[in-house]
């Protein structure tokens, strides 16, 4: 297992907070913490269900649901327009 910072922006921040640590299987992709968060159920559930669009981020470089991740990354997930 590693351990992962997740991050959180704008609607999501709001819903879920700032940010938590998670642990993930070795070798596991943005798509497989998506789903592992999802599996948590209530809140997790409704704001990262994959019918909805989240964009995602490994290390502060935009990314999409294959890149692998590694332990200590940092992850970002928030909604595909947020404000400034």
């Amino acid at each position: 297992m590693i351990i992962i910072q997740v991050r959180y922006f704008a609607s999501l921040r709001e819903t879920l907070g700032a940010s938590e640590e998670v642990s993930v299987g070795e070798g596991s992709t943005i798509g497989d913490l998506r789903m592992a968060l999802v599996a948590r159920g209530g809140r997790h559930a409704e704001m990262l269900d994959s019918r909805r669009p989240v964009r995602s981020a490994v290390n502060l470089a935009m990314c999409d649901e294959c890149a692998v991740l590694g332990e200590g990354c940092k992850v970002a997930f928030f909604p595909p327009v947020t404000g400034g």
